[in-house]
């Protein structure tokens, strides 16, 4: 080994060493707020059964995603298949054990498929990874598939961290999201994926304005139209603010951080550098709004409500704010296309909440969560408006009404 081979190896250990530090303390951290969530008598028994569960994955979940650990990852593959396939079988040795020691057959119903689940994706672009770095229809094919069969099938037990008490998440929704990070970032390539836990105040300033105002315009319109009726708190109580502390927390671990890497760490990540490849936005613009009109139309008038044109509405005009943005050249092409595609997405699949209030406004929600990431290219900042934007009615006591 030569003296610049040396360095270099060195100085990689010495940030990878560095990184694992990071992930540590926010492991430790998070851990902290499982036991004091978790503190009743009743439940420690399985929060100190969950315990090395919870820090082993969350250890991983603060990990996988940096660049470091993803590129020594890629080099220690290399092109070995057996290699490749060590981190899902991890993950399923921990999903399977954490089953077992909670008394439960692991090999019943839907949970046969959770092999599958896991593998497919990895198997898929390991297969093709050295065929084309560029962004193609089979790389959304398999974004599509993995997230249909992750959303549609329910595996039962999922394997909550603790199995009993306040759900920080299960074993197999950590997998999946771990998963997901693996295959399109360590194994496809796509390295930008931005699932990096970091402390960055502009980012976090970014995460709270954009809240503000989305969350502004929610509720003046909302109230406006009698979607949003305050209902208030009698008192802030040491019990309100338990409350609302949990709901943060299980919040962000169980639905944003999810939703956040799948449809803009992935999705939007990915349309992005597709428009880009194409070097030209207009089409992809003009087919998005053509697909995204019909689609906004058939959701609100299949519900039963009023103003049933208001999702059609939404969409429209987030496709010419996005149309506006492009025109001045100020930004890469094509991002705001991106952006308006899969907020419209995002927005739409929210059907069933049954609400087309509350559909209009998810699409809106898209704009404002992928705007975060566009602007920190970090997941985590966009979890955290969605974190706050789904706590918002229990922190300022409002209600829906649908």
């Amino acid at each position: 080994m030569n003296t610049t081979t040396f360095k270099s190896a060195l100085k990689t250990g010495s940030v990878l060493t560095r990184e694992l530090i990071r992930s540590g303390l926010w492991t430790t951290f998070l851990t902290v707020l499982f036991i004091l969530f978790n503190g009743s008598v009743d439940l420690m028994s399985d929060v100190w059964k969950a315990l090395p569960f919870f820090i082993v994955l969350y250890c991983l979940f603060f990990s996988t995603g940096k660049e470091v650990v993803s590129s020594g990852m890629e080099k220690w593959i290399g092109s070995d298949m057996l290699r490749m396939l060590v981190f899902p079988f991890v993950l399923l040795v921990l999903y399977f054990f954490y089953v077992l020691l909670n008394h439960q057959n692991p090999l019943r119903g839907t949970l046969a498929l959770v092999p599958y689940l896991v593998i497919f994706p990895v198997m898929l672009f390991f297969v093709r990874r050295y065929r084309s770095r560029q962004i193609d229809w089979i790389d959304f094919t398999t974004f599509v598939i993995f997230l249909l069969l992750t959303t549609f099938i329910k595996v039962d037990p999922s394997g909550n961290l603790p199995f009993t008490g306040s759900d920080f998440g299960s074993v197999y929704k950590i997998s999946l999201i771990l998963i997901a990070v693996y295959a399109f970032g360590t194994i496809r390539g796509l390295d930008d994926i931005g699932f990096v836990p970091v402390l960055n105040f502009k980012f976090l300033w970014t995460a709270l304005w954009v809240w503000f105002v989305f969350y502004l315009f929610v509720v003046i319109l909302g109230h406006n139209i009698g979607f949003i009726k305050y209902i208030g708190h009698e008192s802030v109580t040491n019990e309100l603010l338990y409350k609302i502390g949990l709901t943060l927390v299980v919040t962000f671990l169980n639905t944003a951080i999810f939703e956040e890497l799948f449809f803009r760490g992935i999705l939007l990540n990915m349309l992005t550098k597709r428009i880009g490849q194409a070097k030209t936005w207009k089409i992809f613009w003009l087919c998005g709004l053509l697909i995204s009109i019909p689609l906004a139309l058939l959701v609100g008038y299949t519900l039963k409500g009023g103003m049933q044109w208001f999702p059609a509405l939404i969409v429209t005009l987030i496709f010419a704010a996005a149309w506006l943005i492009e025109r001045t050249g100020k930004n890469g092409s094509g991002v705001y296309t991106a952006l308006a595609i899969t907020s419209a997405i995002f927005g739409l699949v929210h059907y069933h909440s049954g609400a087309i209030i509350y559909i209009g406004f998810a699409c809106v929600a898209g704009w404002a969560y992928g705007y975060t990431y566009i602007k920190t290219k970090n997941v985590f900042y966009s979890a955290i408006v969605h974190t706050l934007v789904n706590s918002s009615v229990l922190i300022f006591g409002l209600e829906f009404v649908k």
